[in-house]
């Protein structure tokens, strides 16, 4: 083991998981008040549950040998994990580096559900969704299965992570419904600059992300660096140039929105690309995600926070030009279309379409049996107030203003101070 590139991926483990709580501030802002502390806490909360699962099952699915298309047992109750060296770095680490993945992934599914789940159903379904979705996928492509096997390029997860976070969210979306005052009232973000805040410490972590997925402190982990730096830079670019264009306004949303669409675009090619090739995932990647969204607010699918658009069009785009742009000169195990090997980029599509058909069949699955186990949708009263009261007893801001309301029920169970008024100060009333 080498003791560079321990302190490496002890440094990325601790960056990715940061990208958690990053999450939940980028979608804390763009709910209402009223539901800024479930949202939070619904990125927040994958933390325990789906970490659990991972080191006691979800790693061994992911990659231990292979039973029946996934990982065995082998490694359940984290068996056989411990000390040993995992190519440079101690087994148990690269376990612990690869469990902030799993975590991530889940959570970025809530910003399609927002405001509407119940909490108990949703903790529910992400712990499943880990076992029995993101496992599976990722022993397919990083774990010796199938698709590694046939040569599918994912660096850092473009399919793994966004392709099957984005369609869940579509699927649950779809599953749930709207919210009660979608396309009747505008949903204004309540606090932009948490958002904003929440994008850069997202750009933070990420540099754990895709550099720490070289597993090494090494020349693949600094280009990996570095397109993590100008893919979401060249994607920030376009995307302002376009507001500018459509509304000669350039929005701070827009901005928080086109980084994380360049980051989650350039992740499968992080380290397979050039500098410029980065930097062209990212520009390109700008139209479709931003197209996507505008799309998306002309329908019935309340997306809420357009996970679809940026991960799952983002995830898919970036798995494309992977097969396109990748080269052997720059590190990749195979060059793509522009250089000689079209084949490449027909991989890249049939992973594109069978992790997308397997995650929509299996997250339609586990939101059915969750919800025939208990509601997954809250109830309209409960939506009118707010989750933050109704799920959790609590809100994020004591000094909003507005009348009290606290169903009864509630008042009972409350073990802290008196709430504040449930309603915000942005006129955010039910």
């Amino acid at each position: 083991m080498v003791g560079s590139d321990i302190g490496w991926m002890l440094m990325s483990t601790a960056l990715v998981l940061l990208m958690t709580p990053a999450l939940g501030f980028f979608y804390a802002g763009l709910v209402r008040s009223k539901n800024s502390l479930n949202t939070l806490m619904m990125s927040v909360v994958s933390m325990g549950f789906v970490g659990l699962a991972w080191a006691l099952l979800g790693y061994s699915l992911a990659f231990a040998p292979e039973v029946a298309g996934i990982g065995g047992i082998d490694h359940a109750l984290l068996r056989g994990v411990g000390l040993e060296a995992k190519g440079t770095i101690p087994h148990l680490l690269f376990m612990a580096f690869q469990g902030t993945f799993a975590i991530i992934t889940t959570a970025l599914i809530s910003g399609a559900i927002v405001e509407r789940m119940r909490f108990p159903a949703y903790v529910a379904f992400i712990t499943a969704w880990s076992l029995l979705v993101y496992a599976p996928v990722a022993h397919w492509v990083w774990g010796g299965g199938w698709l590694g096997r046939l040569g599918a390029l994912d660096f850092a997860g473009g399919t793994v992570v966004h392709i099957t976070a984005g369609t869940a969210a579509f699927v649950a979306a779809v599953i749930l419904g709207p919210r009660k005052d979608y396309a009747r009232q505008a949903l204004v973000p309540h606090s932009v600059p948490l958002t904003v805040l929440g994008a850069g410490l997202l750009w933070f972590g990420w540099f754990g992300f895709n550099g720490g997925s070289a597993l090494a402190a090494n020349g693949q982990a600094a280009l990996a660096f570095v397109n993590t730096m100008f893919a979401p830079a060249a994607t920030l670019v376009v995307w302002t140039i376009l507001d500018m264009m459509r509304t000669a306004k350039a929005t701070a949303v827009g901005i928080a929105t086109a980084i994380v669409v360049g980051l989650v675009a350039v992740t499968p090619a992080a380290g397979y690309v050039s500098p410029l090739g980065a930097m062209a995932i990212g520009a390109l990647a700008a139209f479709p995600s931003y197209l996507a969204v505008l799309v998306r607010a002309r329908t019935r699918l309340d997306d809420s926070l357009d996970v679809v658009a940026a991960h799952g069009v983002g995830g898919v785009v970036g798995a494309l030009l992977t097969g396109v742009l990748a080269q052997r000169s720059w590190g990749s195990p195979a060059d793509g279309l522009l250089f000689g090997n079209p084949s490449q980029l027909g991989i890249q599509a049939l992973a594109v379409v069978v992790v997308i058909a397997f995650t929509a069949a299996v997250t339609t699955g586990i939101l059915l049996l969750v919800k025939v186990v208990s509601p997954i949708r809250a109830a309209l009263r409960h939506e009118g107030i707010g989750l933050d009261v109704s799920e959790h007893g609590e809100e994020a801001y004591g000094h909003s203003e507005g009348a009290v309301l606290v169903l009864p029920e509630m008042r009972a169970a409350m073990t802290v101070a008196p709430l504040a008024p449930a309603f915000g100060a942005q006129g955010d009333k039910a």
